[in-house]
């Protein structure tokens, strides 16, 4: 893929030609659900994917939304102290950074937390992909109280947005139609895992919020 266009935001995409309204046995049964799945279509889409069985490579969308992936061991002017924190003790505190400020060209620069899964690193992306694809602004550092030693203990977090780009992230990643299917036919969860190359703790989150729980089990439990 080379990068000679940029990925649209929801607000302006446009309907073509070829490309049919998804019906309601398409959609999940909730509101939010219905709205975040019509946002992945559109992620996947413009991904080129042809069927909802086929797996979603974020890190091929990346430089579409102008987000340029590097490695940690790249980051420069951390501390002993910090890098051996971040790698440790904290590792499980975080899943990604974005830079604040962006490149000269334009792009900004992802950094995913070495220590977790290449399927984590799928989620995390994609999250980070949808913000830019739903035109959301990047939270910041709002500084509004802070401790004794200096250290901010507020910030600008939009609990709502958040939710919005995961969700819809990981509607692009696991689309519901295939995942309704697969429940029906007893695939499991690290069966459906495995196919798109996510997490297990992914594809739990789908069915769960897809309405597929009772299904999943029932189909599950009642195998011979």
């Amino acid at each position: 893929m080379t990068n000679n266009r940029n990925l649209p935001t929801a607000n302006s995409q446009q309907p073509t030609a070829n490309r049919q309204p998804p019906t309601a046995n398409c959609l999940p049964p909730t509101q939010k659900g219905r709205q975040y799945e019509m946002r992945a279509q559109g992620l996947r889409e413009f991904a080129g994917l042809r069927s909802d069985h086929q797996p979603l490579d974020p890190f091929k969308l990346a430089s579409y939304a102008r987000l340029l992936v590097v490695s940690f061991d790249q980051v420069t002017g951390l501390s002993p102290e910090a890098r051996d924190h971040l790698l440790g003790d904290g590792k499980d505190l975080w899943s990604g950074g974005a830079a604040s400020k962006r490149l000269p060209d334009g792009s900004k620069l992802i950094i995913l937390n070495p220590q977790h899964s290449p399927a984590r690193h799928k989620a995390t992306l994609m999250e980070e992909i949808s913000h830019v694809f739903l035109g959301h602004q990047p939270s910041r550092l709002q500084i509004e109280k802070k401790t004794r030693d200096g250290r901010t203990i507020a910030r600008d977090y939009n609990a709502e947005i958040e939710e919005e780009a995961y969700s819809t992230g990981a509607a692009a990643l696991v689309p519901y139609t295939a995942l309704e299917r697969m429940v029906r036919s007893g695939r499991t969860v690290p069966e459906i895992a495995r196919h798109y190359g996510v997490s297990r703790a992914l594809v739990e989150y789908r069915i769960k919020v897809s309405r597929l729980w009772e299904l999943y089990k029932n189909n599950i439990f009642s195998k011979p």
